[in-house]
């Protein structure tokens, strides 16, 4: 799999697309204001009246969300500046980020509409934002040397750039689960390690001295990396797919060469490959849980009974993300097959069990 290729969520703004499916992800943003509003405010505190603060979101995706961040960014220095009493504002250079792969049709076509929000919200003396795209992994260099101010990343994180070396005994899952050889688990965590590790180094390069970043990912609670935590999602997608082989419509070694380029990391292994690039304060390191359940359905819309479940709802966020990968792996054809079979999966461990995404922040300060 070449993930810079599939890697990206569902375009447009159809039914079946992130922007119609990602209230989960619009939560999250939410749950984190607190971190993020306190990160810029005390930024912009202690660059004592900038001309220009350059934010920079990474993985902004397409869809309302990928506005939500930076505008809250932008109304947080706008509310610090009130409060200090100060008459100029400054300009906000802004600067979008996902792979070459993502809409970004979508977002620049909607791009006026939400400038003309933020403008309106804002008022008289907020200073203007200039928005730019920037397609490329941002496991290598985005921006020059000391250009940035502050770096925000929410549910990105945890997508690898390549799927794991030496992950071939994986078989019958598409992730880590409790039936996986040690070396795969070994693997995937040595991934996330160098791709971390690498995101780090370039943003310490990238930040100015006393810059923010706080960085928002799929994680877990237990220090076991294929605990349910983190990986239960999609062991229940690993299920169905089983279930597609048994009944012939999906190849045994098609499934058996299909893995999930993700991991999902705990606070402390965060936290070790911080203090290991040494460029870094860990100002905070929290985390939060959000149920599977928390779906906002006045905003779906629901035809018939059948759409109330929970299991329904789920699977729509999970497809706007995975089936792209799916489809370049199985093919379009057995997608609605996938998906059906899917729901009926997750709704049956939402019956039995507490599901939950569990979510790990953390704010740093470049040295």
């Amino acid at each position: 799999m070449k993930v810079a290729e599939v890697l990206r969520m569902n375009g447009g703004n159809g039914d079946t697309s992130y922007a119609t499916n990602s209230l989960l992800q619009r939560k999250v943003i939410l749950m984190t204001k607190p971190i993020t509003d306190g990160a810029i405010t005390s930024l912009y505190t202690s660059l004592n009246n900038p001309k220009t603060i350059s934010i920079a979101d990474l993985g902004c995706s397409s869809g309302p969300n990928t506005f939500l961040a930076v505008s809250d960014l932008v109304k947080a220095v706008n509310s610090a500046r009130k409060k200090l009493r100060q008459n100029s504002s400054p300009e906000f250079h802004i600067y979008l980020n996902d792979l070459p792969s993502n809409d970004f049709n979508t977002i620049f076509q909607s791009l006026h509409k939400h400038q003309e929000e933020i403008k309106m919200e804002l008022g008289d003396g907020s200073g203007p934002c200039f928005f730019n795209g920037v397609p490329a992994s941002f496991y290598g260099r985005l921006f020059p040397t000391n250009s940035l101010h502050f770096v925000h990343s929410s549910y990105s994180l945890h997508w690898l750039s390549q799927e794991p070396k030496g992950i071939e005994e994986n078989k019958g899952n598409i992730y880590m689960s409790a039936s996986s050889p040690p070396s795969v688990i070994q693997a995937y965590y040595h991934q996330f390690e160098r791709d971390f590790s690498t995101f780090l180094k370039c943003r310490s390069d990238e930040l100015v001295k006393g810059g923010r970043m706080v960085l928002t990912t799929l994680g877990r609670k237990s220090e076991d990396p294929s605990s349910k935590d983190g990986c239960h999602i999609w062991e229940l997608l690993a299920i169905a797919l089983n279930d597609l082989v048994a009944k012939g419509l999906v190849e045994e070694e098609k499934l058996n060469s299909f893995n999930i380029p993700m991991y999902t990391p705990s606070p402390a292994e965060i936290k070790v490959l911080v203090e290991k690039n040494g460029a870094f304060t860990i100002n905070c390191l929290e985390v939060s849980q959000i149920h599977w359940t928390e779906f906002d359905n006045d905003n779906i819309n629901n035809n018939n009974n059948e759409k109330n479940n929970g299991g329904y709802n789920v699977v729509r966020c999970m497809r706007a993300v995975a089936e792209p990968m799916l489809v370049s792996h199985f093919g379009e054809g057995i997608m609605e097959d996938v998906f059906h079979r899917y729901r009926e999966v997750i709704a049956d461990s939402m019956s039995k069990e507490k599901t939950q995404f569990i979510n790990v922040v953390v704010s740093l300060i470049r040295k």
